[in-house]
């Protein structure tokens, strides 16, 4: 590839090469005197006629580039490779906000798979010491002229290229200019021929001055000529160019299509767009060299400048190459989709010593500057917030946060409600830690895991699982919730919570069956809690206590019905210890996928998941600060399982060294209670592309360095982030997400398989504990030792059936009759009502203080009780 040196050669064959694209915001409003100081700074790549001679080298040139390609628009510079650096930095310091990528292919390299070829050159009508127009003299951006016609492709298979190779030269070129000066004022003209102009030109003017009379040119002696307006006007703007830097340039125009005829159209209009810099007086472009040689396009790829080429000065070229602003309303051109900014000086990065202590995630994308960076374990105390839309990133960040946890022995817990999360994880354990991996798919229903929400270790907290219980129904069912449904449910749960073995089955079982809340009462310590069942909730009506309890039924029984989810929760003993995970550094992977299990299923298993880890975390409380072990917590979709009690969890888990990171997609799918509390405690927020409904909101967080487009606009696994770095809140930066690299080894198959062995059970033994569970009620009244209970009111003392048919006894089969009443057939019997005379006062079952006295135990199999509801 190498070339001999004729003259004024200026290539260099001996380096490599660079191609960047340029993309700038719409928002860019730098016009072309930014280009023309981004020139003059290039200009400092020129050395010295001694120092090439000394080096045996040549001077290195730029190539300026603009090709429209599958009707796009897209500007690039090409550079030398050891000259990157200086290159962007110069079109940096001019356009702040331009986005700067190297090309890993040329797309001038491509095999072009277009039947016709066609390239041209432009060379300048006159003398090169003579300006084109240039910006100053325009209305609007010339630009505009040039890229119009490349948007007029309307081909996707037709391309168009435009290069201008340049090459600054010394300032002595001046001194030619004030030669063509000197020689105007003699009356000699201006010569044409040389670098610009033709050789017909050239000859033309020579026979002109030699034509013209002495007087022409010289005058009376003494006196100086008059010179012609014309001539005033040329030696102004010859002075005028002479004074700024200058650069030898080349300009090649390349087409690719399928027809010679629409070839020489496209290449006549763009040609026609340079003739806007054309003056009669002075200079403009014209073509020459005109070929449909498809080896034209190895010229284009080389960059080669063999030849002298023309000198236009910084501002001609400034007007021929800027970058669009904000008046070049020409579409397809590629934008920069959003800003970057610069990252904080201590951002973290990992050096020997500290690999464990730094959770690696981004690379930063500052004008070039790509450092690897993560969040010090320190800061994700403070917790860590992720929001963007579907397929931007985030499950990519939240795997790459949770590997570094996994490489470095920490404990975790993945709550994830796709799916591909929780398996991805899975394929990274590495054999060392597969015995450390609890895996809970609850779809895998041939071998159930145990997990019962009710059971509780440490008996201060039962207050707290109640609530939180509560909680995730009343999120779920929030549509149709009512005061008295969750003051039932509440009690429910508080008096199960004092019941050995209880689970989520039982509630049912407590509104519905007489005997097993009996049995159920005596073992409740909380007196407000026993009160409300043996006064309160005894003195209901039949059929008020029906409608009361319906929808509590109606609501727990949609998620207890279901065989998959009925055989974990139904489990008196979870198969697996929340609080050892967390103290031993376990990991637990939890596979909600909404697919395989349902919507609703899904999102009440895992916020109760939630709210154990949560429990267990608080569980802590009585251990030193420096013994409780890390344990971080990944929740994709967080919205599912956050209840309006999430904020206590972010506010007091870090006290126990609870550390979340939490995904979502949109703010609005969060109450508005979970967004205060997320925006309110959590230190560090990573932004991935949104919605515009949630750039307003966010744009107060990520100002001034951000606005709402650029948030809305950035392209997948790019993100802008506003992080704690050693607890002091860091300035927002632009960054992208790590290459996520493969599984040195997939152990999934065998982890799947010891949590089987270890923490499941086949189904039909699962089902068959759930049912024994279900039926030892009766076996516990008759073995267990009651709790000494207050003397019952006596019964009514009268051998006739009760006179209170309304009292609830066996309020399970009314409210089951009320549940399945749509489900019965048509013929069903119609319900019978029965009237029953009033009591005497004397036998009033109301005590005379006006509370209810509670009533003796009815047998549950008395026909008088049974009411049939359709």
């Amino acid at each position: 590839m190498g070339l001999l040196n004729r003259g004024k050669v200026s290539v260099h064959p001996g380096h490599d090469y660079t191609l960047l694209l340029l993309e700038v915001p719409r928002t860019n409003d730098k016009k072309e005197l930014a280009a023309e100081q981004m020139l003059a700074s290039l200009h400092g790549i020129l050395r010295s006629k001694k120092e090439l001679r000394r080096s045996s080298s040549l001077q290195e040139h730029i190539s300026l580039e603009v090709a429209a390609i599958g009707q796009r628009l897209r500007f690039y510079i090409w550079a030398p490779k050891q000259l990157q650096a200086f290159v962007e930095g110069q079109i940096y310091a001019q356009y702040p906000t331009v986005q700067i990528y190297e090309q890993e292919e040329d797309y001038s390299e491509r095999r072009l798979h277009q039947s016709v070829i066609h390239s041209s050159e432009l060379t300048l009508t006159d003398n090169e010491t003579l300006p084109i127009k240039t910006f100053p003299n325009f209305e609007v951006d010339p630009l505009a002229a040039i890229t119009a016609t490349l948007a007029k492709l309307d081909k996707e298979d037709e391309e168009m290229w435009i290069q201008m190779i340049t090459r600054p030269i010394p300032d002595d070129w001046h001194r030619r200019g004030q030669k063509m000066v000197d020689r105007i004022k003699r009356g000699g003209g201006v010569l044409g021929g040389g670098s610009g102009g033709s050789a017909v030109s050239y000859a033309a003017q020579m026979l002109g001055a030699l034509s013209k009379p002495p007087e022409a040119g010289l005058g009376v002696p003494g006196t100086p000529a008059e010179l012609p307006e014309r001539d005033k006007s040329r030696i102004t703007a010859i002075q005028e160019k002479s004074t700024k830097l200058g650069y030898q340039v080349k300009i090649r125009i390349m087409y690719a299509g399928h027809d010679q005829h629409t070839a020489r159209l496209r290449m006549q209009a763009l040609v026609g767009a340079f003739k806007q810099f054309n003056t009669t007086n002075l200079n403009g472009f014209e073509v020459k060299h005109q070929s449909f040689d498809r080896d034209k396009q190895l010229e284009y790829q080389a960059r080669f400048f063999i030849d002298h080429g023309f000198i236009l000065n910084i501002e001609e070229l400034a007007s021929l190459f800027h970058l669009p602003h904000t008046t070049v309303e020409t579409p397809n051109i590629v934008w920069a989709t959003t800003k970057t900014a610069e990252p904080p000086p201590n951002i973290p990065v990992q050096v020997v010593g500290n690999e464990r202590d730094i959770s690696l995630f981004g690379v930063t994308n500052f004008r070039g500057d790509n450092t690897v960076f993560g969040l010090n374990r320190e800061d994700r105390g403070r917790h860590v917030y992720l929001l963007g839309q579907t397929g931007t990133g985030k499950s990519g960040a939240l795997e790459l946060l949770t590997l570094s946890d996994i490489y470095y022995d920490q404990g975790f817990a993945v709550i994830d409600p796709h799916g591909d999360y929780a398996q991805n994880v899975l394929s990274f354990i590495p054999p060392r830690r597969v015995d450390d991996v609890v895996y809970f798919n609850p779809a895998d229903s041939d071998y159930p895991i145990g997990f019962n929400p009710l059971e509780v270790g440490d008996p201060s907290l039962k207050g707290h699982v109640s609530s939180e219980l509560v909680g995730v129904l009343k999120r779920l069912f929030a549509e149709s919730w009512g005061p008295r449904l969750e003051y039932i449910l509440r009690y429910t749960l508080l008096a199960l919570l004092d019941y050995p073995n209880s689970t989520m089955l039982d509630i049912t079982r407590m509104l519905t069956d007489r005997k097993f809340r009996d049995l159920v009462i005596t073992h409740i310590d909380d007196p407000v809690v026993k009160n409300f069942w043996i006064t309160e909730f005894a003195s209901w009506n039949e059929r008020f206590a029906t409608e009361a309890v319906a929808p509590v039924l109606n609501k727990v029984g949609a998620f207890t019905a279901n065989p998959m989810v009925r055989n974990i929760i139904g489990q008196p003993k979870s198969t697996f210890n929340l609080r050892q995970i967390m103290d031993q550094g376990k990991i637990l992977i939890v596979n909600l996928s909404r697919g395989l299990m349902g919507e609703d299923n899904a999102g009440i298993l895992g916020a109760m998941m939630v709210t154990k880890i949560q429990l267990s975390a608080m569980g802590r409380a009585n251990v030193p600060q420096e013994q409780r072990r890390p344990f971080y917590l990944y929740v994709d979709e967080f919205q599912n399982f956050a209840t309006d009690s999430f904020a206590a969890i972010l506010s007091e888990a870090r006290k126990y060294n609870l550390f979340l990171t939490v995904a979502n997609q949109y703010i609005s799918q969060m109450s508005e209670p979970v967004r205060d509390a997320v925006f309110g405690n959590v230190g560090t927020i990573i932004t991935f592309r949104v919605s515009p409904d949630d750039a307003p909101f966010l744009k107060k967080y990520f100002e001034p360095q951000f606005e709402e487009a650029d948030l809305i606009a950035q392209h997948s696994r790019y993100f802008v982030i506003t992080m704690m770095i050693n607890g002091e809140k860091a300035p927002p930066f632009s960054a992208k997400t790590l290459n996520l690299p493969l599984p040195a080894q997939d152990s999934s198959t065998q982890i799947i398989e010891l949590s089987r062995q270890r923490y499941a059970q086949e189904r039909p033994v699962v089902e068959d504990i759930v049912r024994r569970a279900a039926g030892l009620a009766m076996d516990r009244q008759q073995n267990q030792p009651k709790k000494p209970q207050p003397p019952a009111a006596p019964a009514p003392k009268s051998a006739s059936p009760p006179a209170h048919p309304e009292r609830p006894s066996d309020i399970g089969k009314l409210a089951a009759g009320s549940l399945s009443a749509a489900e019965q057939p048509q013929s069903a019997t119609k319900r019978r009502r029965r009237r029953s005379r009033r009591k005497p006062p004397a036998q009033s079952s109301t005590s005379p203080t006006g509370q209810a006295k509670p009533q003796a135990p009815i047998s549950a199999d008395s026909q008088e009780m049974v009411i049939r509801l359709r």
